[in-house]
């Protein structure tokens, strides 16, 4: 069935078609290379993601980023380091670079991204993390909560201060929590609270998804990638920032030897199809998580037109044309 639908906008993309964002040697031509591979798969708007590292590799990748300088690219995405340093919540991010929030700190991360910070997602439970939600909030940068070991008090007094968002709910987290209450459950429950969700059946089982997506409903869920270099590629050795990982043949995206994720080689036109195929939601109430919701939540209009192939009975999504208006 041809079909067509506003770009996707995704929000969380670390690197895609064997370019790493976070690499301090990333130039503007494969950031050329990685955008035109992500249209190719409907994606028309994006924020790169920045990981937690030190303030020198953050200030040289932002610089790159902002010199590129194409509409398909909204903003920044700012993931860390004002996370948990705990093994679990903080995934695969450096523990050496986590640090306390500070208003001072964003202040010289958004100077050195020219302004270009427009999401930032933090740990509720760091110290400074408040006050750094309301300034944030005051500047109009979208807040979101993830990477965290939060108590539920926490997670209301950041929802309370501004936070809107949580980044990949289930994921960035403890392998073993209280069952009930838990920072989980609270984020579900928080109305004010939308959510994002990476459905690449290896970061939520298709049940969770089904779940969660029932709990925050369609008008709060956002599908995202949180793609590394690895996504588009061959399984293989790739890097995200600091760290070596390896795509399995399965599509599951590690460090060797380590139990959690370390982001994945998503394709958001496949995020599509697997959502339709976990939740049995119709293919015009999904698109919009990946399309219109994302771009509503930014602040923006959709872009661009995106003809596509859809296969029903196998929720299977494909591509033809991206067309700019």
């Amino acid at each position: 069935m041809k079909i067509e639908f506003p770009g996707f906008f995704d929000l969380q993309v670390n690197g895609f078609a064997g370019v790493d964002f976070n690499n301090p040697g990333c130039t503007p031509d494969q950031l050329r290379h990685a955008t035109d591979c992500m249209r190719a798969t409907g994606v028309t708007q994006y924020l790169p993601t920045l990981i937690t590292s030190s303030f020198e590799q953050f200030s040289h990748c932002a610089r790159t980023i902002v010199k590129f300088a194409d509409p398909a690219v909204v903003g920044i995405h700012m993931e860390g380091p004002y996370i948990s340093p705990l093994d679990g919540p903080r995934g695969a991010h450096p523990r050496e670079h986590t640090k306390e929030a500070s208003v001072e700190d964003f202040k010289r991360r958004q100077e050195a991204a020219d302004g270009r910070i427009r999401l930032v997602t933090l740990a509720p439970e760091v110290p400074g993390a408040l006050r750094l939600i309301e300034h944030l909030v005051e500047a109009n940068t979208r807040v979101a909560i993830g990477h965290t070991a939060a108590s539920i008090e926490d997670i209301r007094d950041a929802v309370g201060a501004g936070a809107s968002l949580s980044t990949h709910l289930g994921n960035g987290c403890a392998q073993m929590l209280p069952r009930h209450p838990n920072f989980i459950w609270e984020q579900l429950a928080a109305d004010e609270l939308f959510a994002s969700f990476i459905v690449d059946g290896h970061h939520l089982p298709a049940a969770t998804v089904k779940a969660m997506i029932r709990a925050k409903t369609q008008l709060r869920a956002i599908l995202v990638t949180d793609a590394i270099a690895a996504a588009g590629c061959a399984p293989g050795v790739y890097m995200l920032g600091e760290t070596e990982v390896e795509l399995s043949a399965d599509g599951r995206v590690a460090a060797p030897g380590a139990e959690n994720l370390a982001g994945s080689a998503l394709a958001m036109h496949t995020a599509v199809g697997n959502t339709v195929r976990f939740t049995g939601l119709p293919l015009d109430c999904v698109i919009p998580m990946a399309s219109a919701l994302p771009a509503e939540y930014m602040g923006v209009e959709p872009s661009g037109i995106v003809s596509a192939d859809w296969d029903a009975e196998n929720c299977l999504l494909q591509v033809d044309t991206v067309e700019y208006l």
